[in-house]
């Protein structure tokens, strides 16, 4: 059988990405399976050793995880374009459907609050269940889960967007002191088929630092601040989905640019949709935009989170084999990683729990949402179209 060609058209990608954009429900892991199945199974894209090293680097940098690899098996198939391409067709369908979800609420407003108390409803019980996912994948011992709760104790003591970078940064420095970081070298990883320019790589690492520096300092009463904390929330996260809801709740909603019910009602609603969880910024972007049409804040919104992971692919896809098995970025990412569940942990109790729990009949329906995810693995979109379908029925208090 002829050898499949090593590159692919802009277009060809964005095609391919955009059925995978379309069909691709289950959140990260999933969409990490669906990649395998379509670029290393069938397609012949990459082999097994390769797909592995670029999953290493993606959870590595902070960002989307399974965005970002898609990206960077664009950026294998057909460069800089060519992962641009499969960035805009693996997130266009969720972004379209998120913006229309911000649409709906302007034409709708007082009369959707009972499909929000519903959102709301199933949003304690996709972050219950993240976080206990999450912590018995990231905390399996003592000295993380320690990590874990002093994490969640000092932002639910001292909330604010700089407790969650400082806490972060605790998390990497304990990590350097634990005693289970992985120290093992990788086996050999193939070199990189592409090779980036040294002053690419030298600007794009530069304007990834000077953008996290400007994020850090705008004031939410800045023209444009909306946008700025979106980029600080996709430079700081670690391990996408659920774990970015913290960060941009401690922004965006503390800095009084979106409401708290409306906030957790579009990420409540970006469960039941394909594509990437980090969609949601389509959303904030057009509901707290000041742009005309608010669409076109919604899609600066969404570059804003997603341009910082890309900026230190592309940056640091040269140097990854050699970055991957030092001890001290292994303890460091182990350590960031566990306080990012305390912080998950945290926006758990306040506000997504005091938010969505209101009387006996909310947490009854929590708790059947929460079971119905954990022990039953039902998917999480049906969980919350579920509970948004209970949530415009009249219920006992």
């Amino acid at each position: 059988m002829a050898e499949p060609p090593s590159h692919s058209s802009p277009l060809e990608i964005f095609l391919i990405y955009l059925r995978l954009g379309c069909l691709s429900f289950g959140g990260p892991v999933a969409h990490m399976a669906y990649f395998q199945e379509e670029f290393v199974r069938h397609r012949g894209w990459l082999n097994d050793a390769r797909y592995a090293e670029l999953i290493g680097l993606c959870q590595f940098v902070p960002g989307p995880s399974s965005s970002q690899l898609g990206f960077a098996i664009g950026w294998h198939r057909g460069g800089l374009t060519g992962a641009c391409a499969a960035w805009l067709g693996f997130t266009l369908p969720s972004a379209l459907l998120m913006c229309g979800l911000a649409y709906g609420l302007f034409a709708l407003s007082g009369s959707i609050t009972p499909l929000t108390d519903g959102l709301l409803i199933a949003a304690v019980a996709v972050v219950a269940n993240a976080t206990i996912g999450l912590g018995i994948k990231l905390c399996p011992d003592l000295p993380r889960l320690a990590i874990a709760l002093l994490a969640a104790a000092c932002m639910l003591n001292f909330p604010s967007g700089m407790t969650q970078i400082a806490v972060i940064l605790m998390g990497a420095f304990l990590g350097q002191y634990l005693q289970k970081a992985t120290h093992e070298k990788p086996p050999n990883p193939p070199k990189h088929s592409r090779s980036t320019p040294r002053a690419i790589i030298v600007i794009v690492l530069a304007l990834y630092a000077v953008l996290l520096v400007v994020s850090l300092l705008v004031e939410a009463a800045t023209p444009g601040a909306l946008y700025a904390m979106h980029y600080r929330a996709g430079a700081l996260v670690f391990g996408g989905g659920h774990v970015v809801l913290p960060l941009l709740n401690e922004s965006v909603v503390a800095g009084g640019l979106i409401s708290e019910s409306n906030f957790l009602a579009g990420y409540s609603a970006a469960q039941a949709l394909p594509g990437p969880l980090f969609a949601l910024s389509a959303f904030l972007g057009t509901v707290g935009s000041e742009t005309s049409p608010a669409a076109i804040g919604g899609l600066l919104a969404l570059i804003a989170i997603f341009l910082p992971g890309m900026l230190l692919l592309i940056g640091l896809l040269p140097f990854w084999a050699r970055i991957r098995p030092t001890p001290w970025a292994q303890a460091s990412l182990t350590g960031a990683n566990a306080a990012v569940v305390g912080l998950l942990l945290a926006t758990l109790i306040d506000p997504v729990w005091t938010h969505g729990i209101q009387n006996s009949s909310h947490l009854g329906i929590a708790l059947i949402a929460f079971f119905a995810l954990y022990k039953f693995k039902v998917p999480a979109w049906a969980v919350v179209l579920g509970c948004a379908a209970l949530g415009v029925l009249p219920l006992p208090s």
